[in-house]
């Protein structure tokens, strides 16, 4: 019926497209789910949209040796089952991230811990569950422990591999392990970083390829950097995460030369390394083979197999090391060029940012206003554009205030603000007119320079006391033109909060000819204005009149603040939520200092 919410769980019940199936009872209902919750063999809880803990079975919290009060409330990926390891706990929380971003469910393989710190693998699923009004309000984790399947299984493909002696097993048995290596190749293509592929190669490479360990070694720009599979140990991890690049070890060797390496026990592992002593006691491992990361000509790097007991290894698993390693390379040459155009990405920003912080100089110094200034880029990399703000004293003694946002989010639109500013700078000081005619001007300006582009902007001028007015605390007067800007926000002495709301007009760039109005208000000691651009009252699914109204609800608490006091706050409240740049310029009436930015 209208009103009424949809179930979040559909349970068996309710009317199904036979009308003449008979329906369980709410009773019989509720206790199917409630046996199906309480399950021994299945691990089962329920997350909220931020991913914290609502609930969770007996088997999945007491029965891993965890603490309920510690979990309920806890964010799922912070919990015992996974913080021991921060990457296990950074994977789980991707992987919630990611589940309710999209709605689609997502199934896992991971390392969780039980509560005296020992290390199990489970099954993890994620359900993201909908809401009545279709959003994701709940996500349902359930989980099969499958450690001890795990072991078994890599407990039998050690000693099929050990056994098949015959031709006909042989062979089923490399068409079976070649099936599985396509199915890990799969999850390769997924992969993002250097751990994410030791990740992979760890729990599900190694067991295809028979083997017990691994590790991956690429070169850096000190030598090589080695992501060590877990269950060589943690000793292993910390001792040869990196190597120098002329180091005898068997991973830097191969790199070096591009030829494979197989040592079948600790005595020809010697004969290569005196290290490689010390490498067998650290990661209890006797044998393993060392092939080059290898695209065409390139050598990406190099891929170590490992196995506990000394291993005579056939002509067969070194073609299949050979062919995953091809498979490694792939994924890793994918990887780099991934890396790279994030580095080059963040190398754009960063040149975008800068460019846009040098144009945004300090506001000047004043006997009747405090000035604060600041800027703040998005989070997103692409996010850096056109925002700015400024603050410059004219001839006549007033005081011009301006903020502004040029159209785009990338170097050009940072770029094209400084020509914007740089303008309205001029043709404020040249002209010396009240608000309106000045962007009048500016537009025009705009259009026979060829900008080319379009802008909001809002130009004020805080205009000196009349020569009756009070020295000491007189009241001035705000004059301002909106040309397609977010309005002014007023705080009063009292503490209460208004916007300074006339209709924007045409922002600039767009109609040269079109007639600008100008707007005053009484500023009296001790009040504040604050103007800023859009991303401080945008956010995604809202609108900006809700933005407006969060902004006249929280400002109306920070009156008494210090004005730079009073920016920081205002900032630190949309921290992480603000999907554009922001720029803030806030002007307090009475005796004062500039603040900077």
């Amino acid at each position: 019926m209208p009103g009424e919410q949809a179930p979040l769980i559909r349970v068996p019940g309710q009317p199904r497209a036979d009308p003449q199936a008979k329906p369980l009872s709410p009773g019989l209902a509720e206790r199917w789910l409630q046996a199906l919750y309480e399950t021994p063999l299945l691990f089962s809880g329920i997350l909220d949209e931020h991913g914290r803990v609502l609930d969770g079975n007996q088997l999945s919290i007491e029965g891993c040796g965890l603490v309920r009060e510690d979990v309920l409330g806890c964010p799922f990926w912070e919990c015992g089952w996974w913080s021991p390891d921060p990457e296990v706990s950074a994977q789980i929380r991707r992987c919630c991230e990611h589940a309710l971003a999209t709605g689609e469910p997502l199934r896992t393989t991971s390392r969780y811990f039980l509560g005296d710190g020992t290390p199990r693998m489970v099954d993890l699923s994620l359900s993201p569950v909908r809401e009545g009004d279709g959003g994701f309000g709940y996500l349902v984790a359930t989980g099969l422990d499958i450690t001890d399947a795990l072991a078994a299984a890599a407990a039998r493909e050690r000693k099929i591999t050990r056994e098949l002696t015959t031709v006909q097993e042989s062979e089923y048995q490399a068409q079976e392990r070649l099936r599985r290596l396509a199915g890990v190749a799969l999850e390769l293509v997924n992969a993002e970083s250097l751990e994410d592929l030791a990740e992979i190669v760890s729990d599900h490479g190694v067991d295809v390829l028979g083997a017990d360990g691994a590790a991956l070694a690429v070169p850096d720009e000190d030598g090589l950097r080695v992501a060590v599979s877990s269950r060589l140990g943690g000793r292993a991890r910390v001792a040869y995460h990196h190597l120098s690049p002329d180091s005898p070890l068997p991973v830097a060797h191969v790199w070096r030369t591009g030829q494979r390496l197989v040592l079948p026990d600790p005595e020809s592992g010697l004969a290569l390394a005196p290290g490689m002593e010390q490498w067998c006691a650290d990661t209890r491992r006797d044998a393993l083979v060392v092939v080059p990361l290898r695209l065409g000509e390139n050598r990406l790097g190099s891929l170590a197999v490992t196995w506990e007991d000394q291993l005579k290894v056939a002509d067969d698993d070194l073609d299949l090391i050979e062919a995953f390693a091809a498979q490694c390379a792939q994924a890793l040459q994918r990887v780099s060029s991934l890396q790279a155009e994030r580095t080059t990405a963040a190398r754009v920003r960063l040149l975008a940012e800068t460019l846009q912080r040098s144009l945004l100089s300090d506001p000047p110094e004043s006997e009747r206003l405090q000035i604060a200034v600041r800027y703040e880029p998005a989070a997103e990399e692409a996010q850096v554009g056109g925002d700015w703000y400024d603050a410059f004293l004219v001839r006549d003694g007033g005081t011009l205030l301006a903020i502004g946002d040029v159209a785009g989010h990338d170097q050009d639109a940072a770029a094209a603000m400084g020509q914007v500013r740089n303008l309205l700078r001029g043709v404020a000081y040249s002209i010396g007119e009240p608000p309106a005619a000045v962007l009048s001007e500016l537009d025009r300006a705009m259009r026979d320079l060829g900008t080319g582009v379009l802008a909001t902007a809002l130009l004020a001028r805080v205009e000196p006391p009349g020569p009756d007015e009070d020295a000491g605390a007189p009241t001035l007067q705000l004059r301002w033109s909106n040309a397609g800007h977010p309005p002014p926000l007023l705080i009063n002495p009292d503490g209460t909060a208004e916007l300074l709301g006339h209709e924007p007009e045409l922002l600039l760039g767009l109609e040269p000819a079109t007639r600008r109005s100008d707007h005053t208000h009484a500023i009296r000691p001790g009040a504040t204005v604050v103007l800023y651009t859009d991303g401080l009252v945008e956010r995604r699914g809202g609108t900006v009149e809700d933005g407006l109204t969060w902004l006249v609800g929280v400002s109306a608490r920070l009156g008494g603040l210090p004005v730079g006091d009073l920016c920081d706050v205002l900032l630190g409240e949309v921290m992480g939520s603000a999907e554009d740049d922001i720029a803030l310029l806030a002007v307090r009436a009475g005796p004062g200092r500039r603040v900077e930015g």
